[in-house]
């Protein structure tokens, strides 16, 4: 199988029960969809929506939303989501890297810490960018990489057993507003910036790392790989982790900030 094909296979069953965090990745959708300015009546592709926390959100708010998943348990669970909530979705098992959809099809393409993890950002912007009509808003929230999850990813990254595939990118290189420039370059104007903060609650550090531990798939395999193979390892990765979550905790919660992006297509 072609590398990249293989990463995303196994990026598939990496996110399968990220379902546990929704009522975390919940919280950021109102930031998020307030700077993206969503409205009653606009067409919105919610890309790598998860359970479809914003395309929901959306929807409650009078949008026609699609979302769309590479993981279909996710996209099982925001059906399942959308017929609680008794709103109108659309939701599609599907590669951000080749929508199923056709060009210039919606008012809005929204993404909340989800594109960032498609393998090739130049792909995805191409995509979403397809997809949305000129002068449709492109907007999404993404994980800063010198701020606590982008740090917590490059950590998992220096005591993963393999590299990914050559031509990967770091999710956290879309927080940076300097490669958010440089990728969305003259494909798009009035580029705006704006920053969020969620609160993950935990009765303490350790509390929070065994929960990521015991609910996080990507934790989970790292932390099962390294306690058969490498027990010492593995407890020098729960002292690193525990040491970078005690600098964002506070009042029993890890404060997470988060960088939101909002642009118009050409």
């Amino acid at each position: 199988m072609d590398p990249i094909a293989q990463f995303k296979e196994q990026q598939k069953v990496a996110w399968s029960n990220f379902a546990v965090l929704e009522s975390f990745t919940a919280t950021a959708v109102p930031r998020l969809v307030k700077h993206a300015r969503v409205g009653a009546g606009v067409s919105l592709l919610d890309v790598a929506c998860g359970t479809g926390v914003v395309a929901l959100t959306a929807a409650r708010m009078g949008a026609k939303v699609t979302g769309i998943d590479l993981t279909p348990e996710l996209v099982a669970r925001a059906k399942e989501n959308a017929a609680l909530m008794n709103l109108e979705a659309e939701f599609l098992q599907s590669d951000v890297e080749a929508l199923p959809l056709p060009d210039a099809r919606f008012d809005m393409v929204v993404s909340q810490f989800g594109h960032m993890f498609a393998p090739r950002p130049e792909v995805a912007v191409k995509e979403m960018l397809r997809v949305l009509k000129p002068g449709g808003t492109i907007a999404f929230s993404t994980w800063p990489p010198e701020l606590f999850t982008g740090r917590m990813f490059a950590i998992m990254g220096r005591y993963a057993p393999a590299p990914p595939p050559p031509g990967v990118s770091p999710p956290p290189l879309w927080g940076d507003p300097n490669v958010v420039r440089e990728r969305l370059a003259d494909k798009v104007k009035d580029l705006v910036f704006a920053r969020g903060t969620v609160r993950f609650p935990a009765l303490s550090v350790p509390h929070q790392r065994i929960f990521m531990e015991k609910n996080f798939t990507p934790a989970m395999r790292l932390f099962a790989a390294l306690d058969a193979s490498d027990p010492a390892k593995a407890a020098a990765l729960r002292r690193e982790l525990d040491d970078l979550a005690a600098e964002y905790f506070e009042d029993n919660t890890l404060v997470q900030d988060f960088l939101i992006t909002r642009a118009v297509k050409v």
